[in-house]
């Protein structure tokens, strides 16, 4: 049976990092106070005017490829999860797949939100796993501050720009133990963009807008949901979860996971302070970070786990 295995992680942030108070001097009314106290973030980062998805998905994934010892051409497949597509069409992957100078990769785009790497990465191990391919790019990207409401200081200070990547390869030992996804579209209106491109136009409103208490709870319950399913699917204990990799969102959300299934915060990879809600790009950008500084070592059994706007959420078991 094939298996597959993470052979290379990459991440990337856009420019200089932007504190809270550079907000505040921007004149956003808040302070370095409330959005730390309600959020755990300090920083965030914003991509360039000519800046898109696919630069800062290229930058993650030339590292993501050097940690791997691969070149672009040994890749087979590519499937970038984003919501902040470069444009309508073609996709975001196919526009990253000509920067990176491959021209036989499978290339797609996966739409779901702050779920969108967790759902991509889980859609490459099964092409892995059929046989059918042997060697996938994955990315989260987004260029989040392009569609913030900057009126509305309860969403815009939270989110940033950046990307994260992964190389996922054939293996002959596991190394995804499990995976699990779900959505649940009643909850759409609780976090969404409600805009459209329309006969040249734009109908609605093309901003990002959020519940942020309906989310909380939310986010909260599926992600501790999600743990314990992924835990028995691969028939362990939670006792033998050494990470936990969640969607950087909210410190108080990570805090109230963590307390849910009575694992200490020593072992989350917390990177929230230093970019924000990234949506996409957030669980990879974590696990790029975790990897490289030594505390995820390889044999260590990691969760990678997040929830976004859909609602969608999912979650994936893995042994590096």
């Amino acid at each position: 049976m094939n298996f597959c295995r993470i052979t290379g992680t990459g991440g990337y942030l856009p420019g200089a990092p932007v504190s809270n108070d550079d907000l505040v001097a921007r004149g956003i009314q808040t302070s370095d106070e409330w959005i730390a106290g309600r959020t755990g973030i300090r920083f965030r980062h914003f991509a360039a005017d000519d800046e898109q998805s696919s630069d800062l998905a290229l930058q993650a994934s030339l590292r993501a490829l050097q940690a791997a010892g691969c070149a672009p051409d040994d890749i087979d497949l590519i499937i970038v999860a984003t919501s902040t597509p470069d444009q309508v069409f073609p996709s975001t992957a196919c526009l990253l797949q000509n920067k990176l100078g491959n021209r036989t990769a499978v290339a797609f785009d996966v739409q779901a939100v702050c779920s969108g790497f967790v759902y991509a990465l889980t859609l490459a191990e099964k092409f892995i796993r059929s046989g059918s391919h042997r060697r996938a790019l994955v990315v989260g990207a987004e260029v989040f501050s392009r569609i913030l409401d900057w009126e509305d200081r309860g969403t815009c200070v939270l989110f940033g720009d950046g990307a994260g990547a992964v190389v996922l390869e054939a293996s002959n030992e596991p190394g995804i133990l499990s995976s699990v996804l779900h959505a649940d579209g009643h909850y759409h209106d609780i976090l969404s963009v409600p805009g459209q491109v329309c006969n040249g136009g734009v109908s609605g409103k093309p901003l990002l807008q959020m519940d942020g208490q309906a989310v909380f709870k939310f986010a909260v319950r599926v992600l501790g949901d999600t743990a314990v399913e992924l835990m028995d699917a691969a028939g362990l204990p939670m006792s033998a979860l050494d990470w936990l990799v969640p969607h950087q969102a909210n410190i108080r959300i990570l805090q109230s996971t963590a307390r849910r299934l009575d694992l200490p915060m020593e072992k989350v990879v917390v990177t929230v302070a230093e970019h924000g809600n990234t949506s996409a790009a957030s669980v990879p950008l974590a696990l790029d970070a975790a990897v490289r500084d030594g505390r995820i070592r390889a044999g260590q059994n990691v969760m990678l786990e997040a929830v976004g706007g859909g609602f969608t959420w999912g979650g994936v078991l893995l042994r590096l």
